[in-house]
């Protein structure tokens, strides 16, 4: 192998977790390249649904090195988020290679060699920023096929258009599920949210108060006080939603979030019009037929069109040579740093698991990153 080809760090991705990779690295003046399958910086904020805003509050939202312009609201709409993350790359002068899929990466001899639809790189240090929202997940039900409505996945809904004067089912009741029926809601669409499970859900804020904000000074009160009044609010503001078809999850919203990785839902205003009967809830599905679906009690349901706010997977094992020992439970890389024979290996943009949303701990994973290459790019210049 010729070391004139070796590439130091290469950046698999150039959304959010691969730019804040990038950012750091060129503030180090430390080399990378950057690989991303489609045409554009950010490419998932250009193509979610167009009422799309942020969740979480600018100031713990941004990326490393460059905060959001100061006209920018409290909560970052997607127009204006993605024009952020062209500007980040400009800024920084990050280039990435555009139209570049990474088909395998696999250990040759002390380094890494990526395959791609383009060419084959071999570099030092991978860090693979494709994030846990690679690939929707689109499961499917008994009968489905004979359906003679519309059936999409969550990405592909962009507004409220192509809906109007239809009855429509969204499956799963998520914060996109949640969302996507509220925008359905308050066009006086006829909307009807499937949903299984217990749910956890929180108001996004209180008084005027964002609760991200108000939930990590809560987190830091002795003796579990944060949690208790937590609750104590969310009885108040959310309520009991049974006589609505919800149950409201016992679980303490913060320890879900650790130990699934799971966010709750974010309150934009659907448990309103849920109470309004303006959004209608039901339970699992079990199969279609040709005008509708069938419920677990046996009720039909017709709907015109049907929309699966079921999630997504990050499905790195797709192009991984190994993971043994790599991924948790769900199938989610354990570590933003590899070591023993993944050493070399970094992952940043699957760590759900904290509070502040997936772009805090971006920012944080960055820095845990960026600082262990750093580390060893001054060792091999010791070395040297």
């Amino acid at each position: 192998m010729s070391m004139e080809n070796l590439i130091q760090n290469l950046i698999i991705g150039a959304g959010p977790a691969g730019l804040s990779i990038a950012g750091r690295l060129r503030k180090k003046n430390i080399s990378f390249e950057i690989l991303e399958q489609t045409d554009k910086i950010a490419w998932s904020w250009h193509n979610h649904y167009d009422r799309l805003l942020l969740h979480t509050v600018k100031e713990l939202s941004h990326l490393p090195h460059l905060e959001f312009p100061k006209d920018y609201p409290r909560y970052v709409p997607k127009a204006k988020l993605a024009e952020y993350y062209k500007n980040y790359a400009k800024h920084f002068n990050i280039k990435p290679h555009f139209g570049t899929s990474v088909k395998q990466i696999k250990k040759k001899d002390n380094y890494w060699e990526v395959l791609t639809n383009a060419k084959s790189f071999i570099a030092e240090n991978v860090i693979v920023a494709t994030g846990v929202n690679r690939v929707p997940y689109i499961p499917t039900w008994e009968n489905q096929d004979r359906y003679k409505g519309d059936i999409i996945h969550s990405r592909k809904y962009k507004n409220t258009l192509p809906f109007m004067g239809k009855r429509v089912l969204i499956i799963g009741m998520g914060n996109t599920g949640a969302e996507l029926a509220l925008d359905l809601s308050e066009q006086d669409i006829d909307v009807t949210v499937s949903v299984r499970s217990p749910l956890l859900i929180v108001p996004r804020d209180i008084n005027g108060r964002p609760v991200q904000t108000t939930a990590k000074k809560l987190e830091k009160l002795p003796f579990g006080l944060g949690r208790w009044i937590g609750k104590q609010v969310r009885k108040v503001v959310i309520g009991d939603l049974s006589k609505y078809g919800i149950t409201i999850s016992k679980d303490d919203p913060i320890d879900h979030l650790k130990q699934t990785g799971k966010t709750p839902v974010i309150d934009l205003g659907t448990v309103r019009q849920i109470k309004s009967r303006k959004i209608k809830v039901v339970s699992d599905i079990d199969c279609f037929f040709e005008n509708g679906v069938v419920l677990k009690d046996r009720t039909l349901l017709e709907t015109d069109a049907v929309i699966l706010a079921t999630g997504y997977k990050a499905k790195v094992e797709e192009f991984l040579e190994y993971t043994d020992g790599l991924l948790d439970q769900y199938s989610i890389p354990n570590t933003p740093i590899g070591e023993g024979e993944y050493e070399g290996l970094y992952f940043i943009g699957f760590d759900n698991y904290k509070l502040g949303g997936i772009l805090g701990t971006i920012y944080n994973d960055s820095k845990t990153i960026v600082d262990h290459i750093s580390k060893l790019h001054t060792m091999k210049k010791t070395v040297k």
